[in-house]
């Protein structure tokens, strides 16, 4: 009886023992509960305002303190808008694909220009007539004039805002399979800068090639997909080693490098492959290990593709993140052609694009406007 008496009371004393640690347990939680849910608002907004869209939204369903927070400090991006050159006339439209509405704006200041270009909310245009290069913002009306010189079939970036004092702007012309001319410029120059180059690959240079500035260079993707890339600082020029992003065979169909483009995104360059019939590919450059990987999703982020410039957004609402949108309007202008990756398919269904058909100078993806009162609203 003793014996079961002892072992009763020991039974006893290490419940209470594991009922105590339990509850220093939850008491400890608790405090540590309370000392988030107590921080300072100006501490949480300093923390909250720092997180992504995706992540502020998370926040804001811990309690309605930080829901308030969030809310208050929640930045959403607009996307671009698609901007289009009229045939005849001058008045331009504007599609805000986020909205699905076009607006209409008179530029007579770019009668007679083609466009090449655009970034951080400048356009860079030619005028062959001319042979004038000039940069011009549609929003704010401000024009910068360059030395005259002769674009016929080539392509043509710049790395930033003309404004900025690091603006440099650069062209590659085929000469042969192992020779380039690249021409560079910036503003306030009074001449382009043209140097030829020797290629140690084969490397075609032609208005299909797609050029994208990234991390103090630019890179020039190729018709056969080979990556040429020139140091701005050094005046170099070279033909990374790295195999071209493979693609099925049926991609390679009449006009089917029309169907390409290349976008940059916080030091990481897109390509992105389409076909008429097919979903398209899209891969990331890996530096590391020299290739091309694809990608099956773009972890939020959204490309902006068209012919001559593509972009890439973070943080925008809805089913807009982890999207591909494309330079085609249909339904009457209603509707932007783009592709989910979330869900494998084309928006609006089945309504895939044969690029082959597309003036590649009809429109490009520009920066929206803070200020809407001079444009006029097509219902």
């Amino acid at each position: 009886m003793a014996g079961r008496k002892r072992r009763k009371l020991r039974l006893l004393s290490e419940t209470f023992k594991d009922d105590k640690r339990m509850a220093m347990r939850e008491n400890n939680m608790m405090e540590h509960h309370e000392s988030w849910s107590i921080l300072p608002v100006e501490l949480l907004e300093l923390i909250i305002s720092r997180l992504t869209l995706k992540d502020n939204i998370r926040t804001s369903s811990v309690c309605k303190r930080w829901l308030s927070v969030a809310l208050s400090v929640r930045k959403v991006n607009k996307p671009p808008w698609l901007m289009y050159f009229p045939k005849l006339g001058r008045v331009f439209e504007f599609y805000d694909p986020s909205q699905r509405k076009t607006y209409s704006l008179e530029l007579p200041e770019l009668h007679g220009c083609r466009i090449c270009y655009n970034k951080d909310g400048w356009l860079l245009l030619y005028k062959p007539r001319t042979q004038r290069v000039l940069f011009f913002n549609p929003f704010t009306r401000e024009m910068i004039k360059l030395p005259r010189f002769e674009m016929t079939y080539q392509i043509v970036a710049f790395s930033t805002s003309p404004k900025a004092p690091d603006c440099i702007l650069f062209t590659v012309k085929h000469v042969s399979p192992t020779v380039v001319a690249i021409s560079t410029c910036h503003p306030g120059a009074t001449e382009w800068t043209t140097v030829n180059y020797h290629n140690r690959l084969p490397f075609v240079s032609s208005i299909w090639n797609k050029l994208v500035f990234c991390n103090g260079l630019f890179y020039c993707l190729s018709l056969t997909g080979w990556l040429g890339v020139y140091d701005p600082v050094e005046h170099t020029w070279s033909i990374r080693i790295v195999p071209p992003p493979r693609c099925p065979d049926n991609f390679f169909v009449k006009n089917w490098w029309k169907g390409k483009f290349m976008a940059e995104h916080n030091g990481d360059i897109f390509v992105i492959y389409t076909c008429y019939s097919e979903n398209p590919i899209i891969y990331k450059l890996d530096q590391v290990n020299k290739e091309w990987v694809e990608m099956k999703t773009l972890e939020g982020v959204t490309l902006f593709a068209s012919f001559l410039s593509s972009h890439a957004r973070t943080d925008l609402l809805g089913m807009m993140r982890n999207s591909v949108y494309f330079s085609k309007v249909r339904f009457y202008g209603k509707r932007c052609i783009s592709y989910s990756l979330d869900q494998r398919r084309y928006y609006p269904r089945k309504q895939c694009h044969d690029w082959g058909e597309q003036d590649p100078f009809e429109s490009i993806w520009v920066e929206p406007p803070d200020d809407l009162s001079s444009f006029s609203w097509e219902g």
